[in-house]
This record gives structure tokens, C-alpha cells and sequence, in this order.
């Protein structure tokens, strides 16, 4: 089976292989009143584990540089430039106090959720943070030891309080979300019968695990996979699992199909590689043991990783900083842009400037992208059903060149900052899209909901690699297609920043765009 005994996610080439194999995609089915009750349940957004240490490791960081500067300032009574010198020791010394604490387990979940009594670590990590700063501040100003002992011991108190008040509010609030569901990883059990009993006894005797079963789902009927394993229910079949994670916000699926059964274990993942998440294979199931890089573990229990949720946690994070960083600045450098193109539309033919289309976004879920209108306004084509050629005559004089130069575009910008789109990944193809050739995309590229495993973008690598504009032939969409998994699966900060600077040149060098 492609790249499971090396440790690796599946690549574009394996999906395609296996693909191929298991025949064509089947549509989403509609849920069934047991699943729906669940999707209530789970539909609410929640935080993990990982993501809350990340973010009291980033918190804890900024109060002790802070506490340490004012400190420092509040010592010396003064904000003169000698004064200032403090803060670099202050920065280094909240590095040193933060490294102290993780290396001692203090931003493990079992440490957040543990007894007060253990806090003990945290106000080490305030004195760690204190000796660190010392040494430098010896280094900086060396006759200055009577300020230097009393920022110290200011410093030292006022963070140990700050930091110990604020693990316990966070103690107190880590067991209400536990208990509210607010933070866990939510799985669902793909595979029902002895195996997932005996997955979900595993986990469950995990003392500080914080994994939530939503269900389980199997295509095969009651007398082979029982309707409740270990007090679980069978919400539905693969299929209904599609619509259910789509609806649903849970962030792993684990397979419990044995490695022996290949051929089913391929079509499984055939149906489940288009969503958003990570995907695991339980190793209770293998007979076969695989190199410990292999695993990933919760708890004790062995997983092994088969797909992974592309932009995770912090990478998640950075891009919509970015994104909305650059879209700001983009927005306010173009205005004379937007405005020039907003009169000449009004001068040039009756109706709307704007024109807002319903595309497929994030996880299949329906954005409306805005756009300058660059056909005439009743000949305006929402659902695209039919797509726009060479030399069509329901293009304005003004559409034709906005449409060429992509600014027609611009106002997309506005939809990054609504958190629609991103500035850069796959772009979004209208609901109803079709081919030249009356073709949907799902029919011409089997697997093509794949593409929207992260939010679409204005501009990606398909586009500044020629394949934009329109779709005549299936290889073109096919291209595109290849394109957009290989961003995904490669994305990185500097991936996009790259893109975005190609991105006016190959503008130049496109002759598909009408």
C-alpha cells in the first residue's frame, strides 16, 4: 500500500493509483436521523490540546518580556537608553523561563488539567527566567549590581503571581471545556466489530487522553459490524460519513480495517483522502510492524498516519495573518484601481459594478465570491453554466480587458478579510461549473473535491503555472487539478509569497483567459 510503510502521507500519485482501482467517487449520501441528531451535537467549533499549549506557550512568553521590561523600568525610574538595555535581558530571560517549563512538561495537557501542587514548576521557570537575565544583565552593565538585585526580585514576584493566578483560572477552565466538549480531538471510528471495540477500550483507558469518539461508520450491515460497539453507535455508512464530516467539526478519522484487507482498505480511503482531515490506520489491526517513526501515538495506543490535515493549528494561524496583513495593504494601494474600474463599468454599461457568484469553498462549504461585473448585466451568467469563450458577445468592452488582467478579481480581496478565500490556493469554480463541453468538473476529474481541503485563493499555483481561464478540454482541468494538490500537499509561507510575486508576471504570458 503507497508510502504507509515508510511513515509518509499518500502522495497525488498514489490517490490517482488507487483511483483507478476502486472505480468513480459516489456522491455524498444524505444522512439518516441518527446521524443528523449527531451533527447537532458536533457542529459547534472546539479547540485541541495542541492548539491551547501553543497558545499559553506564546501567552506565558509575553507576560514574563513584559512583567521583566516593566520591572526593569519601574527599578530605575527612568525610560533613558541605559534604562532600556533591560529589555533585552527581559526577552531572553522569558525565552529561557518558557524553555524551563516545557522541557519540565508544563504545557502538557496532563500538566493544565493536574493539581495545583505542581505549580511549582511554573515558579521555577520564573526563577530560571530570572537567573538567565541576571548573567546577561552582568554582561551588559556590570557595575549596576544593586538595580540589577532589585529588578530581579520585582520581576520574580510579579510573574510568579501573574503566571500561577492565570495557570489556575486556566486549570478551571481546561476541565469546564473538557466536560462542555469545547477542547478535545473529535474522531470518528471508521470500521465497526471486534477491532473497533478493541481500539475504543484502548482509548478510553488512557488516563489523560483527550480524544472524543463522535461515531462510527461502516458499510457493512448489523449482523457484521453491530449497530453499538462499546456503547457507541453506527451513525451510517461511508458514504453518509462524507456528508457527516462535512457538516460536522471533528478532526480525525480512524480506520480500524485490518492492512490484510488492501483492496477494501483502498476504496476506503479513496472515498475519505477529499476531507479535510487526519486521517489514521489503527495499529491494533496490523499484524505487521513498521518502523517506530511510523507511528503516531495517543497515549499508548498506536496510530499509523496515513493522511494528514494540510495546514494545521499554527500553519492555519500564520496564513491568516498573512492573509489579512496583505489584503489590507493590497486593498488600500489599489483604491485608485477600484475606483477607475467601478466608473468605467457604470460608463460602459447599465447594471450592478459587482457581481457575486456562488462557488465551492473550504470543505465544499458555499462561499459567495465578488467580482467586477464584466458581462452585461442581463446576460449575466450566476450559476456558470455556460462558460466564457473566446470572443463571447456577452462580455463588455470593459469586461474584456478586466477579465484579461485579472483585475476584474480585485474585489476578492474583500472576501480574504471576510475569511471566504485566501490570497493564495486552489481557485474557487463556481457551484454549477461546467466544460466547454457541458461537462461538470466532478465528471471530468474523478476525486476533484479533493481540491478543497483548504480555503480557495485569489490566485495559486495552477494559475502562474498557464492553466487558467477557460476549460475546453478535460486536460486542462486535469492540470489544474494536479497543480492544486501538489500546493497543497508542499504549502508553505514561502509558497505562497513566491506565488504572489509570479503571479503578475504570468498574467502576461496567459492566452486562455477570456
Amino acid at each position: 500500500m503507497a508510502n504507509i510503510d515508510d511513515g509518509q502521507p499518500f502522495t497525488a500519485d498514489a490517490i490517482r493509483k488507487f483511483q483507478a482501482e476502486a472505480g468513480p467517487t459516489p456522491a455524498p449520501a444524505e444522512l439518516n436521523p441518527l446521524a443528523q441528531r449527531a451533527v447537532l451535537q458536533f457542529r459547534e467549533d472546539f479547540i485541541t490540546p495542541r492548539m491551547l499549549c501553543g497558545l499559553l506557550r506564546a501567552a506565558e512568553f509575553v507576560v514574563l518580556a513584559g512583567s521583566g521590561l516593566l520591572s526593569w523600568l519601574f527599578v530605575r525610574q527612568t525610560t533613558d537608553e541605559a534604562a532600556l538595555v533591560g529589555a533585552w535581558p527581559a526577552i531572553a530571560g522569558a525565552a529561557a523561563g518558557v524553555l524551563f517549563i516545557g522541557l519540565s512538561h508544563g504545557y502538557d495537557l496532563s500538566f493544565l488539567r493536574g493539581r495545583a501542587s505542581r505549580l511549582w514548576r511554573v515558579v521555577a521557570g520564573c526563577a530560571a527566567a530570572a537567573a538567565f537575565a541576571s548573567a546577561l544583565l552582568l554582561f551588559l552593565l556590570p557595575g549596576d549590581a544593586t538595580n540589577g538585585r532589585g529588578w530581579l526580585m520585582t520581576w520574580f514576584a510579579v510573574s510568579s503571581v501573574t503566571l500561577v493566578v492565570g495557570r489556575l483560572i486556566l486549570a478551571a477552565n481546561v476541565r469546564r471545556w473538557a466536560r462542555n466538549g469545547r477542547m478535545e480531538r473529535r474522531a470518528v471510528i471508521v470500521g465497526g466489530g471486534k477491532n473497533a471495540e478493541t481500539l475504543i477500550r484502548s482509548l478510553e483507558m488512557q488516563p489523560d487522553g483527550d480524544i472524543r469518539i463522535c461515531g462510527i461508520f461502516d458499510d457493512r450491515d448489523d449482523t457484521r459490524s453491530p449497530p453499538i460497539v462499546a456503547g457507541y453507535p453506527k451513525l451510517g455508512t461511508i458514504a453518509e460519513l462524507v456528508s457527516f464530516a462535512r457538516l460536522t467539526r471533528i478532526d480525525m478519522l480512524i480506520v480500524t480495517l485490518p492492512l490484510s484487507a488492501e483492496r477494501r482498505l483502498l476504496a476506503l480511503l479513496k472515498h475519505l483522502w477529499v476531507l479535510p482531515l487526519d486521517i489514521r490506520l489503527s495499529a491494533h489491526s496490523a499484524e505487521l510492524k513498521f518502523r517506530p517513526r511510523t507511528y503516531s501515538f495517543v497515549g499508548q495506543v498506536p496510530l499509523i498516519d496515513v493522511f494528514d490535515r494540510p495546514l494545521a493549528d499554527w500553519d492555519g494561524i500564520v496564513k491568516r495573518i498573512f492573509d489579512i496583513v496583505i489584503a489590507s495593504i493590497a486593498i488600500v494601494a489599489l483604491l485608485p484601481v477600484f475606483l477607475v474600474t467601478a466608473i468605467a463599468i457604470r460608463l460602459d454599461s447599465t447594471g450592478p459594478v459587482l457581481f457575486r457568484q456562488k462557488r465551492h469553498g473550504f470543505n465544499n462549504q458555499i462561499v459567495e465570491v465578488f467580482k467586477f461585473r464584466s458581462l452585461y448585466h442581463e446576460m449575466s451568467d450566476p450559476e456558470a453554466r455556460t462558460i466564457v469563450t473566446k470572443n463571447d458577445k456577452r462580455v463588455t468592452r470593459v469586461g474584456a480587458f478586466i477579465r484579461k488582467s485579472s483585475i476584474d478579481e480585485l474585489p476578492q480581496l474583500f472576501n480574504v478579510l471576510r475569511g471566504d478565500l485566501s490570497l493564495v490556493g486552489p481557485r474557487p469554480h463556481a457551484v454549477h461549473a461546467q466544460s466547454s463541453r457541458s461537462e461538470t468538473f466532478v465528471e471530468i476529474v474523478d476525486g476533484y473535491f479533493g481540491r478543497h481541503k483548504v480555503k480557495p485563493g485569489i490566485t495559486g499555483w495552477a494559475q502562474i503555472n498557464g492553466w487558467r481561464g477557460e476549460i475546453d478540454e478535460p486536460e486542462k482541468l486535469k492540470q489544474r487539478f494536479e497543480h492544486d494538490l501538489y500546493y497543497i500537499e508542499n504549502w508553505s509561507l514561502l509558497f505562497d509569497i513566491y506565488i504572489l510575486v509570479m503571479t503578475p508576471i504570468s498574467l502576461f504570458r496567459t492566452n486562455a483567459a477570456y
